[in-house]
C-alpha cells in the first residue's frame, strides 16, 4: 500500500466532504483503540475544527489511559482539536435501573446492555456535533463494516461519514505508525469495550484480522467451507456465519413497497 498517498487522499476526500455539506468541522469517539486512533489523526490532518470526545461506560483502566493519552497527543500537535471527557457512566445505569426486572434472566440481555453502551455514544457524538455544525464522523474498516458486520446498528454504526470503511485493519496499523499514533494503541489488543469482563475482538468473534481478512478475498472469489481444510476451512466457516448473520447491518433498510393501484381510491 502506498501508506503517503492513501493518508492525503483519505484528509482531501474529508476535506472536499465537508466543504459540499457545508459542515464546519468534525466529531470523532476516541476509545483508546487503533481506528479511532487512526481516524481523529486524519480528520485532525484537515485543518477543519475537530471535536474528540472519550466516552467512557464503567471502562478499563488502560482503555482510559490510552483514549486520554490520545487526546493530549492531538492537541499537542494540533492546534484545531479540541478534546474532553464525557462520561457517559451515570447514563448507562440510569438506564439499567429502568430497564431492570424485565426478562432479567434473558440470554441475550447482557447483549442487549453492550449494545446501548454504544447507542448512548452515538447519541452524544450527534447532540455534539450538532450544536457545533460538525459531521459524526465513523471508525469502522472495511472487514467489520462490510465483513463480519462487527459493530452496533445504530450505535457505532451510525455516523455521517466513513473515512477508513475501504481498508482493512492490517492496512490502518501501516497508516498508524505513519501517523505516529502512540506505541500503546498500535500494540494494543482490538476490543469493542462494551463488556464488563475483557474480550478482545478476537474473542468474540473466534478469528484475527488478518484471518477474517483473508476470507472476505476468497469469498470476494467465491471460494466457501467445502473449499479448505483445517484452519482455513474454520476460519472461512466463522467468517461466512457472520457475514450471513449481519447482512440486515449491511443493507438498507427493507422498504415495504406498494402497489401503486392500492393507494388509489
Amino acid at each position: 500500500m502506498q501508506t503517503k498517498k492513501v493518508i492525503d487522499h483519505i484528509v482531501n476526500w474529508l476535506k472536499d466532504y465537508a466543504t459540499k455539506a457545508n459542515s464546519k468541522g468534525f466529531v470523532v469517539g476516541v476509545s483508546g483503540g487503533i481506528d479511532s486512533a487512526v481516524v481523529s489523526v486524519l480528520v485532525a490532518k484537515t485543518g477543519l475544527p475537530v471535536l474528540v470526545l472519550e466516552m467512557p461506560i464503567r471502562q478499563k483502566a488502560d482503555q482510559v489511559d490510552r483514549a486520554q493519552g490520545h487526546i493530549d497527543f492531538l492537541k499537542a500537535n494540533f492546534p484545531n482539536v479540541e478534546g474532553f471527557r464525557v462520561d457517559l457512566t451515570p447514563t448507562f445505569e440510569s438506564f439499567e435501573k429502568t430497564t431492570e426486572g424485565y426478562k432479567d434472566d434473558s440470554p441475550s440481555k447482557n447483549l442487549a446492555e453492550a449494545n446501548t453502551r454504544s447507542r448512548l455514544r452515538m447519541v452524544t457524538l450527534y447532540y455534539y456535533g450538532q450544536i457545533n455544525g460538525f459531521l459524526v464522523t465513523g471508525t469502522g474498516n472495511k472487514v467489520e463494516d462490510f465483513g463480519v458486520g462487527f459493530f452496533t446498528k445504530y450505535g457505532d454504526g451510525g455516523v455521517d461519514i466513513s473515512p477508513i470503511a475501504d481498508l482493512y485493519k492490517t492496512q490502518i496499523y501501516e497508516i498508524a505508525k505513519e501517523l505516529g499514533v502512540l506505541e500503546s494503541i498500535q500494540k494494543a489488543k482490538p476490543t469493542d469495550g462494551l463488556w464488563e469482563v475483557e474480550r478482545t475482538d478476537e474473542d468474540q468473534i473466534g478469528a484475527t484480522y488478518p484471518e477474517l481478512e483473508w476470507a472476505m478475498e476468497q469469498q470476494k472469489v467465491g471460494k466457501t467451507e467445502a473449499d479448505f481444510e483445517g484452519r482455513e476451512k474454520e476460519v472461512m466457516s466463522i467468517y461466512l456465519r457472520f457475514n450471513r448473520a449481519t447482512q440486515h447491518k449491511m443493507n438498507p433498510i427493507p422498504v415495504c413497497e406498494i402497489p401503486e393501484e392500492l393507494k388509489l381510491d
